[in-house]
């Protein structure tokens, strides 16, 4: 059965400083982490998961995401679940936590009464105080957490402004789906990829936001 997961990318300035901060901890402490050839700095919103009615589950991202508009969020710092993970915190703006929450539900709503038990969610996935974080270093840190999380914490907080532009539907770790909010519309992988797609993506947030 194939493996979903629903997050935001991120991409420009706070893409670079999160590749750096990820490349930078996983050569100075020697962890592997989220680190490999291809990084994707990224804030889960759902997931993994995974169901055996892909065409409900599009049809339901796209109702609700198509419902939201342009939110925002900030950037805030060094933190750590217990000594699994260390991450940037992620402050949410109250309309970006509305909507996770609502994807969430209508997710886990499926699962039960319509997938019938085909939708297998984790235990955060029904957190209403869900910690919205983008991971810098987890699995392999183990004695080492203690060194790489004093590290991060002396060096400058990063108090970045980010908009979403994106949120994207993974299957077993390729794009199936990228609503884009600029647009208002659904695309599927190849477009989703695509620079002149993007480009447009761009041009629209310039027209929303004129200097």
């Amino acid at each position: 059965m194939a493996v979903y997961l629903i997050e935001f990318r991120f991409q420009g300035y706070a893409k670079r400083y999160l590749k750096k901060i990820i490349f930078e901890v996983g050569r100075k402490f020697r962890v592997k982490g989220v680190t490999g050839k291809h990084v994707v700095p990224h804030i889960t919103l759902f997931g993994p998961f995974s169901t055996r009615d892909e065409k409900k589950l599009v049809e339901t991202f796209h109702r609700v995401l198509r419902k939201h508009n342009l939110y925002y969020f900030n950037l805030k710092g060094f933190s750590n679940f217990d000594k699994r993970v260390i991450f940037v915190d992620i402050k949410p703006s109250e309309e970006l936590n509305e909507l996770r929450q609502e994807l969430a539900k209508e997710l886990i709503n499926l699962r039960s009464f319509l997938f019938f038990k085909t939708v297998k969610t984790k235990p955060f996935d029904y957190e209403e105080d869900f910690s919205f974080h983008a991971t810098i270093a987890f699995k392999d840190i183990g004695n080492k957490f203690d060194r790489i999380l004093n590290y991060l914490k002396h060096k400058a907080k990063p108090t970045i402004h980010q908009r979403l532009l994106r949120v994207t539907l993974l299957r077993n770790r390729k794009i199936l789906h990228e609503y884009d909010f600029l647009q208002k519309r659904l695309l599927n992988g190849q477009e989703a990829l695509n620079r002149q797609v993007w480009k447009r993506t761009i041009e629209l947030l310039k027209q929303n936001n004129p200097r």
